[in-house]
């Protein structure tokens, strides 16, 4: 992943907010924050509210998946420091499919829906997203669960109790 430039990748549907912004951003040391979201990249109205949160002195990239994997895998970001924000689960899966080495994730928010159950308190997931997250983990992904970087990492296996 580093190789890439990626230093973190975290499903928070809520992308930047106060906690990121404030505590994430500085912990990773990011000089880019990717946005990962076919939606947003069509939205001009989220895509502005982005740009005006990411803190000064940070890029931002709001990118389709299939154009993130392809620049992330050539290799145009390795000299950076990315965190890469996904609204999806699904595309955290997405971007592995594609060839994205992610070696690891942090399940951050992601609210109830329908068909969903609650793993941590913000964090709602269906029976095929926890399938394959605990896939993942089993060929060496490593998925956490934190709120914010000061509360203590857990494996999504250890929490989730399998």
């Amino acid at each position: 992943m580093s190789e890439l430039g990626i230093s973190h990748v975290r499903l928070d549907e809520r992308l930047i907010h106060g906690q990121v912004a404030t505590l994430w951003l500085g912990k990773m040391g990011t000089t880019r924050v990717m946005i990962v979201d076919d939606g947003v990249v069509n939205d001009p109205i989220a895509k502005a509210s982005l740009k005006a949160a990411v803190p000064g002195g940070i890029k931002l990239s709001i990118l389709k998946t299939v154009t993130a994997a392809k620049r992330l895998k050539e290799g145009i970001y390795q000299d950076q420091k990315i965190m890469l924000l996904t609204k999806k689960i699904q595309t955290i899966f997405d971007l592995i499919d594609a060839g994205v080495p992610i070696e690891s994730f942090n399940l951050g928010n992601a609210s109830s829906r329908e068909g969903t159950l609650q793993i941590k308190k913000s964090v709602f997931l269906t029976e095929a997203e926890i399938a394959k997250i605990l896939e993942l983990e089993k060929a060496g992904v490593v998925v956490t669960a934190q709120m914010v970087p000061m509360e203590e990492e857990k494996r999504f296996s250890q929490f989730y109790g399998k």
